[in-house]
């Protein structure tokens, strides 16, 4: 049953994250509305209300946050991914239109947009994950051709989480009190290596899969390869090499904020084992 009472728009709903809100306030029961620039390539079930709109142009929000109780905001241009200037403009407008509760996903740091959410009289939580799970898909193609995981820095740790677990923390910000002016990091329930997550992922899927540790300069080169900036490169050198305490320290935040345990890598790699399998 929908609980009408309660309208939460989500932006950058067809996101990583902002999809796992969308299914998680629609699984408990509440009215949800997805934010787009393209309805038509949105994909959500029945149920979701998706209309179009773009945060980098306030002028474009006004009929999606008619009726919103609960917003959930990026930080970032969806197009550009550049940081989102309009923050002051968004909050003005959820203000007049009633807005009770907004979640922020966090940028990595202070963001023009988060700044003016918290300093805008409505109640905030932000939402900082560490490592997503859903990035050891970007492992899908080399295990496929040759069941190898070619990375940098093997032994470092990890308390990555799972999207749905963010989505579910998430949910219940924007949908219960209590949760106004908080922020919180969310992690995975364990710390885990490459050589723990390749041995999930092998485990899933039914076949062994041997990873290769590269030196700094091959993992530069594989990841311009890729496509990466030199900024992204920069970033990933750092954080992979030094991964902060907070990026590999287990914390309870899931569980806490939802009632539930975090979900395990080993059940996000069943969940997407068929990624991993070479295809006939």
């Amino acid at each position: 049953m929908t609980n009408n009472a309660n309208v939460n728009l989500v932006t950058g709903a067809t996101g990583t994250v902002g999809r796992q809100i969308v299914l998680e306030l629609l699984s408990r029961g509440h009215h949800v509305r997805a934010l787009t620039r393209d309805p038509a390539k949105a994909d959500f079930p029945d149920g979701v209300e998706v209309v179009r709109g773009d945060l980098a142009d306030p002028a474009s929000l006004g009929p999606a946050l008619e009726g919103v109780t609960g917003l959930h905001l990026i930080t970032f241009d969806g197009g550009l991914f550049a940081p989102l200037e309009t923050g002051p403009e968004i909050v003005e407008l959820a203000g007049r239109a009633g807005v009770r509760r907004i979640t922020v996903l966090n940028g990595g740091g202070d963001t023009p947009l988060q700044s003016a959410v918290q300093a805008g009289g409505i109640a905030w939580t932000v939402i900082m994950p560490v490592e997503f799970m859903a990035n050891a898909l970007e492992w899908a193609e080399g295990i496929r051709a040759d069941d190898t995981v070619r990375e940098p820095f093997v032994g470092r740790l990890s308390a990555m989480v799972h999207e749905g677990d963010i989505g579910a923390v998430a949910a219940v910000a924007l949908s219960e009190d209590g949760h106004g002016g908080k922020s919180y990091l969310i992690t995975g329930p364990e710390a885990l290596t490459i050589q723990d997550k390749a041995d999930a992922l092998a485990g899933a899927r039914g076949r062994k899969i041997e990873v290769v540790e590269l030196s700094e300069a091959q993992a530069v080169e594989q990841w311009r390869a890729a496509g990466h900036p030199e900024e992204v490169i920069g970033f990933l050198l750092e954080v992979y090499g030094n991964t902060p305490p907070e990026g590999r320290t287990p914390i309870n935040t899931v569980a806490e904020v939802t009632g539930r345990p975090a979900r395990t890598f080993a059940q996000w790699a069943a969940e997407h084992a068929d990624a991993f399998r070479p295809r006939s």
